[in-house]
């Protein structure tokens, strides 16, 4: 039976924590439940503020109680027992969700395939050096209702994945940018394109003529479902093509944006810290964003050369090993993340290291840029055939390696001065690490012990 004012929280990490804390300040009754061990500064948090919790195990009995369910988007949508949950009609909803009753700041939300961390961080950076009073959260940053419960922010530039989205419903972005969708999470999704792009197209929900939508125009999916649907916001489309018809396009180098007659701003890219044609437009979309917060050129050309890009997204070691050149790109989850990886690669002998947990990949994509560009490849994980399959009549070297050290040494022993050696993994790093950030980490400790 149902308790009313009862919140269970699934999951206790940051975001987890979060909510807890925030829906305890609200006065609700809350109890937290993680199925694996919760790290001991969450357990500090969590005894400090009062609030019950288990780990190990999630007691079906008293979750069932909740009026209301706070899910991590790690959890997956169809676990039993969020299933059950639904089944007898408990809401359940992303921490976002939550946190955004209670704040009446203005929300700048960015969702894509590839490259929202990077614009999040880049949109926060800009009003930050503004002087906005600005706060950074979702998937990078503090926990968004953290955040909510002990600052009073007028802005939020807030990264937000699909596994967040499926569980916002009244939630709505003042300012939302849509940088590109391609397929990525399928096994969350029955393997449907077009659920995942439905998914994604939820950062939309509840914007009014007065809000604003930024979108990339060079991406077909994004434009053939933007055609089919009645979008209320103001549209305001980005481009790395000389289309003068955009409010940003890129033409001779220079990054223009033009809005209204008087409201104009241009920028060489040799002027900016993120380089790479994939970047351009992630400049342009947080370039948009702050012209609509009023941000003034200056400001905005100030921040575009003084930002320093996001760790392990194309992140440069910072010193070569027998004239051999590593990049780190364990943020590349996905197929299309390795495209653009491979597109901004200068050297034509690259040793690609690529492999993890498959997410339902086609690496067809890649084909014609791993003739030009790869040497070799470099497969990192507990199951590399796909991998192997699909590139094995295009490459004359693959090996294959179960460790990061194995798969620096192997790199390092195959590369000759000039080359480059990329991680960059078109895959979840779940089978041999524990996240991106922990392959990343490995990664540069390995090529500092070459």
């Amino acid at each position: 039976m149902k308790k009313d004012n009862f919140i269970v929280i699934l999951g206790a990490a940051e975001s987890g924590v979060g909510a807890a804390i925030l829906a305890k300040e609200k006065g609700f009754e809350v109890f937290v439940s993680d199925n694996g061990t919760i790290k001991e500064q969450y357990k500090t948090m969590l005894v400090e503020n009062g609030i019950d919790y288990e780990e190990g195990h999630h007691t079906e009995e008293k979750i069932l109680q909740a009026s209301e369910i706070i899910k991590s988007p790690g959890i997956r949508s169809d676990a039993p027992l969020i299933v059950k949950l639904m089944n007898q009609g408990t809401p359940v909803i992303s921490d976002l969700e939550f946190a955004a009753r209670y704040t009446k700041a203005k929300l700048i939300c960015i969702t894509g395939s590839n490259g929202k961390t990077t614009t999040t961080l880049l949109t926060y950076h800009i009003l930050k050096q503004a002087g906005l009073n600005v706060g950074l959260a979702g998937n990078v940053g503090k926990s968004f209702a953290l955040q909510v419960a002990h600052n009073n922010f007028d802005y939020y530039v807030l990264e937000i994945s699909n596994f967040q989205l499926d569980h916002m419903y009244d939630f709505k972005a003042d300012i939302a940018i849509l940088l590109n969708i391609t397929p990525d999470h399928l096994d969350r999704y029955e393997y449907k394109f077009q659920n995942y792009i439905n998914s994604k197209f939820r950062i939309l929900q509840n914007m009014q003529a007065e809000d604003t939508f930024i979108y990339c125009s060079d991406d077909q999916v994004l434009i053939d479902e933007i055609g089919k649907r009645i979008i209320s916001a103001d549209m305001k489309a980005f481009t790395v093509t000389d289309d003068e018809s955009k409010q940003a396009y890129l033409k001779d180098d220079t990054i223009y944006v033009n809005l209204t007659e008087k409201d104009g701003f241009s920028i060489s890219v040799g002027e900016l810290q993120l380089q790479g044609k994939h970047n351009y437009g992630n400049s342009m979309a947080a370039i948009l964003a702050a012209k609509a917060v009023d941000i003034k050129n200056d400001k905005i050309r100030e921040s575009l050369k003084s930002f320093e890009n996001v760790e392990h997204r194309l992140e440069k070691v910072p010193f070569q090993v027998n004239g051999v050149t590593f990049i780190n790109d364990s943020k590349a989850t996905n197929v299309n993340s390795v495209w653009y990886a491979l597109d901004s690669m200068k050297s034509k002998n690259v040793i690609w290291i690529a492999g993890g947990t498959d997410k339902g990949n086609d690496y067809s994509e890649l084909f014609d840029l791993v003739n030009a560009k790869v040497k070799a490849l470099v497969c990192l994980g507990v199951d590399n055939e796909k991998l192997k399959k699909s590139f094995g009549d295009k490459l004359d070297t693959i090996k294959e390696t179960r460790s990061m050290k194995d798969a620096v040494e192997t790199s390092f022993k195959l590369a000759s001065p000039g080359d480059v050696v990329l991680l960059s993994p078109a895959c979840a790093s779940f089978d041999l690490f524990k996240s991106y950030v922990d392959r990343g980490l490995q990664f540069k400790e390995e090529v500092r012990k070459l």
